[in-house]
């Protein structure tokens, strides 16, 4: 149960939810599959999929749910034959050409002759609800995705005050400033191998660096030039590596040797204890991880923020 991603957005109010509550509310968008003329559906299933039937897992105040998507997949080039064997029929037979409107329509009818023949992809996103820390965390690789998410979560409970977070200062000014070392790095963090550099302006060019000292040569003579590094990978107090973006996601998210050694000590044979006892590890880390990098990125901007309800 380790995300493999985590996008935050801070809640902007105190925000307070039980399990029960949650799961009462989640029940109502639960997911239904695709009927024959649909081609998408989404809705929230069990964390724990085939080990258990509630849509929310909690442990230690954090509330686990999952959303999954079913998209219908019709391959674009079987659509399009079709769709000029049908048009080509119709030419021949009635001696006229087939206008835009007239080809636009028989489309949608072979789509939906289709249909019930298609391929099904399934998704799912988990996130976790952590109301004493004020944050969701979305396991999303972009910010799209987990903004879908807490979209579908917000239309569940009717209201979800999140944003994501803000810092006192931009992070690729954080960022460079790390690597050309006028901004001193935490002693909780130490710099990978890669990072992503990028020119000012909106044409500016990209360059991407992987296995390379960051704080060598090479990458300051790209600093000199005045490029400014938005990604960047990081170790966290040895117990989590990952790749931080100037849009505070986190990416490709390692958890060390520690923590998986505390999980091959559960009982192999339960899955469920094992998915919980990750789950558990998991936001323990991440609980102390997300304040931790606010905080070497400057400090978290709280303006916006109402701490008292």
């Amino acid at each position: 149960m380790w995300f493999r991603n985590a996008r935050v957005f801070r809640f902007t109010k105190p925000f307070e939810i039980s399990a029960d509550l949650l799961e009462e509310k989640l029940q109502e968008d639960s997911f239904k599959p695709c009927g024959p003329q649909e081609t998408f559906r989404q809705g929230w299933v069990a964390p724990l999929g085939k080990n258990g039937e509630q849509l929310v897992h909690s442990a230690n105040g954090y509330h686990l749910i999952t959303l999954r998507k079913e998209e219908k997949l019709l391959p674009g080039s079987v659509v399009k034959e079709l769709l000029a064997d049908k048009v080509e029929a119709i030419e021949a037979e009635q001696g006229r050409k087939v206008r835009k409107k007239e080809k636009d329509e028989i489309k949608e009818q072979v789509l939906l002759e289709m249909l019930p023949q298609a391929f099904s992809k399934n998704r799912r996103c988990y996130a976790y609800l952590a109301p004493q820390d004020g944050v969701l965390v979305v396991d999303a690789g972009s910010a799209k995705q987990a903004e879908d998410l807490a979209s579908s979560l917000r239309k569940s409970l009717g209201s979800l005050p999140v944003r994501p977070p803000a810092v006192e200062q931009a992070p690729a000014f954080t960022f460079t400033g790390w690597l050309n070392e006028t901004i001193d790095l935490p002693s909780t963090l130490v710099l990978g191998d890669e990072c992503e550099l990028k020119e000012t302006g909106e044409d500016g060019g990209v360059v991407r660096c992987k296995g390379l000292e960051l704080q060598g040569d090479e990458i300051r003579n790209h600093l000199n030039a005045g490029m400014q590094v938005t990604k960047l990978s990081l170790t966290w107090d040895d117990n989590l590596s990952f790749v931080l973006d100037e849009e505070l996601g986190i990416r490709r998210l390692k958890f060390g040797e520690t923590l998986q050694d505390k999980l091959d000590d559960v009982d192999a044979d339960d899955a469920a204890a094992r998915f919980d006892a990750a789950f558990s590890l998991m936001t323990l880390e991440l609980e102390k991880l997300i304040p931790g990098l606010l905080e070497a990125l400057g400090g978290e901007d709280r303006s916006a923020i109402v701490d008292e309800a």
